[in-house]
């Protein structure tokens, strides 16, 4: 007994020797905040597989005009290679505001984007990349205007298919061009995925995530008429609050819990929403896909059960919670009878609406809900749409029905 202390009195000696010889670890000094410390993601486009007609580019420029919701001092683009099936070369890309619409950008604005201290990047498949901060004056709900030359055929690129906004597309290199007269165009977003803004460190984003009912299929192309769109006007005009930007992450035709135009909510919402910076509160409008697709495209195997969606919602809640993220849900609305759908509506896929609206409405899983149903349902035939707001596929609210769904929302939700 007596030797094993002595042996700890001198392991106990060696180790104090051990620790006088190393110097202590001292922090590092903490280094002032620059107006490019804190940013808030002020637009987003959801990354997909490309669909038919598949769109490849080769020697030509692709301008596309994003409108933001929060306007800051500094910008920068995100970029996505994430479904392409070869490395993507961005010869040249330069960034600028908008003037007079289409493609014209206002020259005075016109900046050159790099990539780490390079004015080209190649984008491996599977991958995104980040710009450098642009140094640009941004206003609140204004246009911003990206344009990216491509010199070699990029194979398939990345997109969002029901963008509901004119995408523009010319011969060589015109990403410095104040327009682009005759210019081919597309409405589907091109490898742009998202844009940031430099944000007082209050500032917090808002992610709308859902399907073509947040992507605004049915809205007019080009006029941001999507509920998004109309949210994010509310939130920015508010004052004496903290700065909220609202971004969209919607993919047309996206499900909950399986795949069929994008990844499922599921499987993409680290990429689409965790992964934003800044994000304070989610939105999740995504369901009425998983309740009809299975009937209106034959899919047995794919049909579920109300449980099962809310199973899914409850992925959602406790992963954004972890992240400090509030999280409200939109109620579905109804999609009575289609007749260019058979087998979207049926008594069934409605009686699981009925039945997922109702959890949504009682629940305290959730930091609340926006009760979108109410607000475009017709008020005799409750399974319908409002005339006034279908935009005529009896599945999708046309101008006036998101702005009534925007309107719909509460604002002590962001209090």
């Amino acid at each position: 007994m007596r030797l094993f202390a002595d042996n700890l009195v001198r392991l106990g000696l060696a180790a104090l020797v051990v620790m006088l010889a190393v110097p202590a670890w001292t922090a590092p000094a903490s280094r002032p905040s620059t107006a490019t410390d804190i940013w808030v993601t002020t637009w987003e486009s959801s990354p997909e597989m490309p669909r038919a007609p598949a769109i490849v580019l080769a020697g030509q420029t692709v301008r596309q005009v994003a409108r933001v919701s929060l306007g800051g001092i500094y910008i920068r683009a995100r970029l996505s290679n994430e479904f392409g099936d070869r490395p993507l070369v961005i010869g040249a890309a330069h960034l600028a505001l908008g003037a007079g619409g289409g493609s014209t950008i206002d020259p005075s604005s016109d900046r050159t984007i790099t990539f780490s201290g390079q004015p080209t990047v190649t984008i491996p498949p599977g991958a995104a990349v980040l710009s450098d901060p642009v140094s640009l004056t941004v206003p609140s709900l204004s246009n911003v205007v990206v344009s990216l030359y491509f010199p070699q055929p990029t194979g398939a690129v990345t997109e969002n298919f029901f963008s509901m906004q004119t995408t523009y597309m010319a011969p060589g290199d015109q990403t410095a061009a104040g327009t682009l007269p005759g210019a081919a165009t597309v409405t589907r977003r091109l490898i742009l995925t998202a844009l940031d803004i430099s944000a007082a460190t209050s500032a917090r984003t808002v992610v709308v995530f859902g399907d073509s009912l947040t992507s605004g299929f049915g809205s007019t192309v080009d006029a941001n008429h999507r509920w998004p769109d109309f949210l994010a006007e509310k939130l920015v005009n508010r004052s004496g609050r903290p700065a909220l930007s609202v971004v969209n992450a919607g993919i047309g035709g996206n499900r909950l819990l399986h795949d069929f135009f994008g990844p499922n909510a599921l499987a993409r919402f680290d990429r689409d929403v965790l992964a934003q910076p800044s994000v304070g509160y989610l939105i999740v409008q995504v369901g009425i896909n998983d309740l009809g697709l299975p009937g209106g495209r034959n899919l047995p195997d794919e049909e579920v059960t109300a449980d099962e969606v809310i199973a899914g919602y409850k992925q959602l809640i406790q992963r954004a919670n972890s992240h400090g993220i509030k999280v409200f849900f939109g109620t579905i609305p109804p999609f009575g009878p289609i007749p260019q759908r058979p087998g979207f509506y049926s008594d069934a896929s409605e009686a699981k609406r009925v039945a997922v609206n109702n959890w949504i409405r009682t629940t305290r899983d959730h930091q609340g809900y926006i009760d979108f149903e109410a607000a475009v349902r017709d008020a005799k035939t409750r399974n319908r749409l409002a005339g006034q707001y279908d935009s005529g596929d009896h599945l999708d609210p046309n101008d006036a029905g998101f702005k009534a769904m925007a309107d719909s929302v509460p604002m002590r939700l962001f209090e």
